[in-house]
């Protein structure tokens, strides 16, 4: 489960980016607008059919990673986010963002930085991992 401070980042933001493989072993990358829904996401879109991540999704490679982050500050450089490893399906149905057909995704691993504790403890880049069962 997500920690609190983790789910009010999560909440805070408006886009991440998902990263899916085609069944050519090609990695694609995109900026996408999410609803949270308390332990996985939903991912819609105009025309979501005719992109590149549904069908990779959809030619069977249900692994994704998705990625929530920004810089809190620059003066002291503090990022922060959340990555996260994931298994996506596509549904069809009524969804957070009306009729029409959504990936929902959900974390298995998750690293998050800057948001349960600082992202730097003595010059060295901390990580808060939490496996899911």
């Amino acid at each position: 489960m997500f920690q609190q401070a983790e789910v009010s980042y999560i909440q805070s933001q408006l886009l991440a980016r998902l990263a899916t493989v085609s069944p050519k072993a090609e990695p694609t990358l995109d900026a996408v607008g999410y609803k949270f829904l308390d332990t996985h996401f939903a991912v819609g879109g105009i025309n979501l059919s005719a992109t590149r991540k549904y069908r990779n999704i959809t030619a069977g490679n249900h692994h994704v990673s998705l990625i929530i982050d920004d810089i809190e500050t620059i003066e002291p450089w503090v990022p922060r986010g959340i990555k996260m490893h994931c298994t996506a399906v596509v549904v069809d149905g009524e969804g957070p963002m009306g009729k029409g057909e959504y990936f929902i995704i959900t974390p298995h691993t998750t690293w998050s930085w800057g948001l349960v504790q600082p992202c730097f403890i003595d010059e060295k880049f901390v990580t808060n991992k939490i496996e899911w069962l």
